[in-house]
């Protein structure tokens, strides 16, 4: 019977993928150590555990968008979905470390990315939630097939400074937004008329319109 446990044993960001990309360092381990195994089919569901780590004053202020203002964390602060994953095991006997490929993205309007960039260290809380097939041989020599059972799981902390990292790396000394056609379709006819040379000097003259008053006031 093969039993399979899972354990991450560490992060790296994926230096030169297409888009962001974050590998995950897994131990898959067979319960049985001298039995081989063909392959894995192996897919899995990760979560934020946003409940199990304590928040900054200015987390918590960065964290309003998602959760609302921090008295209301009782209510409102829960665990969320992050993505899915998939990853094709080869051929071992007893255990072995593979990289689970985990897509990310600079989308703010993606609740995991708001949430991410509004930590400034320590941890981020995960579990792992597998399920998949094993491709295996019996004793007379024929190819079996078993399911992963829905309880295999396993917990992560990932490191802030990882996630800081990788977005570094992709976007450095940047961010995106992603806007309405019809809003960045005024923020263009604003821009061409106020002969700004960039967008972020365009988004610099809409602050400063805004703020002026606010300060003629005081």
């Amino acid at each position: 019977m093969n039993d399979l446990s899972f354990a991450v044993e560490g992060a790296t960001p994926v230096t030169y993928a297409a888009a962001p990309l974050l590998a995950l360092k897994l131990r898959v381990t067979n319960s049985s150590p001298d039995q081989p195994l063909h392959a894995i089919t192996l897919c899995c569901q990760i979560q934020i555990n946003s409940l199990r780590r304590k928040y900054s004053p200015d987390e918590q202020a960065r964290l309003r968008d998602l959760f609302g203002a921090p008295e209301r964390w009782s209510t409102t602060l829960k665990s969320m979905l992050w993505t899915f994953s998939t990853v094709s095991v080869p051929s071992f006997t007893g255990n072995i470390l593979v990289d689970l490929p985990v897509p990310c993205t600079y989308d703010f309007n993606v609740a995991a990315t708001k949430y991410f960039y509004a930590l400034e260290d320590g941890e981020i809380p995960l579990t792992l939630l597998f399920s998949g097939t094993i491709f295996y041989e019996a004793e007379d020599g024929a190819l079996q097939i078993a399911q992963i059972p829905w309880d295999k799981e396993a917990a992560y902390r990932l490191p802030v400074r990882v996630w800081q990292e990788m977005m570094d790396h992709y976007y450095p000394n940047s961010a995106w937004l992603s806007l309405h056609k019809d809003v960045f379709d005024r923020l263009y006819r604003y821009k061409v008329r106020s002969g700004l040379p960039t967008w972020e000097k365009t988004i610099e003259n809409l602050l400063a319109a805004k703020e002026e008053p606010e300060t003629n006031e005081s």
